[in-house]
């Protein structure tokens, strides 16, 4: 009887050794199929993030390019669609001049100052070269600028630079943070033009600079 008891004592520690193998292997595999999981999950979203990041480069120019045909209040629709409302926009001119803006309302009448002040009739923004780098929700991005101004039908201005953006990720959507506009040019190009023409044409050499107007300035 002393014996049938020891053995079963032996049994039972047997099966308690085996089952706690047993969890332990499980618990194992599912750790490794939970960190497995959710790096699957952040290498999907990253592209995710990327293309999202991306398509504000689109957004910006839409919205510049509609202060460029003269509708102010579409372009700052379609800014508060890009930008964060603490945004802060700056740019850098050739010739090392500076200009600040904070929220994009207060942008959107600086470049339709500039814009006015400059007698453009149409714009068109291109962006390319982009490159982004993600890290949670906090993103950098920069994006190579062809922007062509309309003076009249001989003669246009045409810009080029790299934005420079820190952009965040709020309440699920992705917004630039802060944008500098670092300008390495701004030319004209003019056609030849006829006696009738050349009051509203300059010359293709042309050096007169850009026009800022002086605006107020949002504190």
């Amino acid at each position: 009887m002393e014996k049938k008891r020891e053995n079963g004592r032996i049994v039972s520690k047997a099966i308690s050794f085996l089952l706690n193998r047993i969890t332990l292997i499980v618990l194992a595999v599912t750790f490794v199929l939970f960190i497995g999981g959710r790096f699957e999950l952040a290498s999907a979203a990253q592209p995710n993030a990327e293309l999202e990041i991306q398509k504000l480069t689109s957004c910006y120019s839409l919205g510049t390019d509609a202060i460029g045909r003269n509708n102010l209040l579409q372009g700052k629709n379609i800014y508060r669609d890009c930008f964060t409302q603490d945004a802060v926009l700056t740019a850098i001119f050739p010739d090392g001049a500076t200009q600040t803006n904070y929220g994009t309302d207060s942008w959107a009448d600086f470049v339709y100052s500039v814009f006015q002040g400059n007698g453009y009739t149409a714009t068109q923004h291109l962006m390319g070269t982009i490159n982004i780098s993600v890290q949670n929700n906090q993103a950098t991005m920069t994006s190579y600028l062809h922007a062509t101004h309309k003076r009249s039908e001989t003669s246009i201005d045409v810009a080029n630079g790299t934005y420079e953006d820190e952009v965040v990720n709020r309440n699920g959507r992705w917004k630039i943070r802060k944008r500098t506009l670092k300008l390495i040019d701004f030319l004209n190009l003019s056609s030849p033009t006829t006696a009738s023409s050349s009051t509203n044409a300059r010359s293709a050499n042309s050096s007169t600079p850009l026009v800022i107007p002086n605006i107020p300035r949002l504190k």
